[in-house]
């Protein structure tokens, strides 16, 4: 489904004004046509709207009323010439504008696979349950998943996204609730973790295979993301067990990682459409360093494995990113990119993501552990990383599009 809407200036609650609609199958010309016929009775436009849905067109017009003596000529000259265009037309008389927005204003994305008839039924009630009203509803993407966006005013934004986070897990899919504004289209910057978030491995578990110690790892970090252990004590615990192997095992890892599905198109778009994008991790630069050149990142800092005589020591070096450490830093790349902390965008899947997605302007949990998906302002529960676009309002179109556009 495709939508556009104009607006002029406001008519008085009292100046007679017709609603014009036509609706039948579209076709090249029918909304010049249409205007062409409302010319001759010089009416002005107050308000536009169009929607084509599978070769469907709606076109409605809402325009001032025509001089005296005239509206029943210009009824029967619109149905005429819609008739002739196999076209239906129907005009209904009123007054003055639209009814005026309430009030608070939302956009509220809807991410189902499938996006079913229940789980649509039961947002747009919570909606008007909380005192909102849709004004429009619009098509972003029909795959990987379908996604939706509601446009919606009436209630204020933070209690409409805890009444619909709410149900979301329910009825089996995502929500995320944002403010509406000029700020959806500004320059935002976009910092995600990377373990089972931007690569779908934990690398520390990567060094553990080639240590032999990967059971004993793993079990640490299960706990950790839990948020079950300090951060630092557990990343202490799990680098001691990788002492004495060879560096040559970092070549190894770097070729061993796997990238999220959608991770180089979540990217590419995002920097084709003028954003910064960074990574912060628990992990270790030994990578992040790699794949920043690799996928093109603006900004990347982690912990680093110590290396003496070619053999790591089982240490860290440097400042700990940690919880707390991860906010910082995405309050530094904030700064540095210029960007306001609440233009920011940051993504995670652990309890060790959550300071980080509580400090940016939206924090969106990928596939994450319950404790973050209930902390975060909005969760991503399919494989593709690339859907979060859609959160940020961008059409599969557009990111189809920007795929012919050069990164300057």
């Amino acid at each position: 489904m495709s939508a556009s809407q104009t607006s002029s200036s406001d008519v008085p609650a009292d100046v007679p004004t017709l609603l014009v609609k036509i609706f039948g199958k579209d076709r090249p010309g029918i909304t010049a046509g249409l205007f062409d016929t409302l010319a001759a009775y010089s009416v002005d436009v107050v308000d536009i709207e169009q929607v084509v849905t599978r070769g469907r067109m709606v076109l409605c017009a809402l325009v001032t009323e025509p001089p005296p003596g005239l509206e029943g000529d210009l009824r029967a000259t619109v149905h005429s010439w819609a008739e002739s265009m196999k076209m239906q037309a129907e005009i209904i008389s009123g007054l003055g504008d639209n009814r005026p927005r309430g009030l608070g204003r939302s956009l509220v994305t809807v991410l189902g696979h499938p996006l079913t008839a229940e789980a649509t039924a039961a947002i747009a009630a919570r909606i008007t349950k909380t005192g909102g009203n849709i004004d429009r509803i619009f098509r972003l993407a029909k795959y990987p998943v379908t996604a939706v966006e509601f446009a919606v005013s009436g209630v204020e934004t933070e209690p409409l996204r805890t009444a619909l986070v709410t149900d979301a897990a329910r009825l089996g899919i995502d929500v995320a609730v944002v403010a509406a504004g000029l700020y959806r289209r500004a320059q935002r910057l976009v910092v995600m973790d990377v373990d089972s978030t931007l690569i779908q491995d934990e690398v520390i578990e990567l060094f553990a295979a080639h240590a032999g110690c990967e059971d004993k790892v793993a079990e640490v970090t299960a706990a950790a993301m839990r948020g079950e252990l300090d951060f630092e004590q557990s990343l202490h615990a799990r680098v001691a067990l990788l002492e004495g192997l060879d560096a040559s095992v970092v070549d190894k890892v770097r070729s061993e990682v796997r990238l999220t599905p959608g991770a180089r198109t979540l990217i590419r778009t995002l920097k084709r459409l003028g954003y910064q994008v960074g990574v912060v991790s628990g992990g270790f630069t030994q990578v992040t360093d790699d794949l920043k050149e690799r996928l093109g990142l603006d900004f990347a800092h982690a912990n680093t494995l110590e290396i003496v005589d070619g053999r790591l020591t089982g240490k860290v070096t440097g400042e700990i990113v940690d919880r707390a450490g991860k906010a910082r830093l995405l309050r530094r790349f904030a700064a540095e990119a210029g960007v306001p902390l609440s233009q920011t965008v940051a993504i995670g899947d652990g309890a060790n993501d959550l300071d980080m997605l509580n400090a940016a302007g939206l924090g969106v949990a990928f596939n994450a552990k319950p404790v973050v998906r209930e902390a975060a302002h909005a969760a991503v529960n399919f494989p593709f990383l690339d859907t979060v676009l859609y959160l940020l309002g961008v059409t599969r179109e557009e990111v189809e599009a920007a795929d012919t556009l050069e990164i300057s």
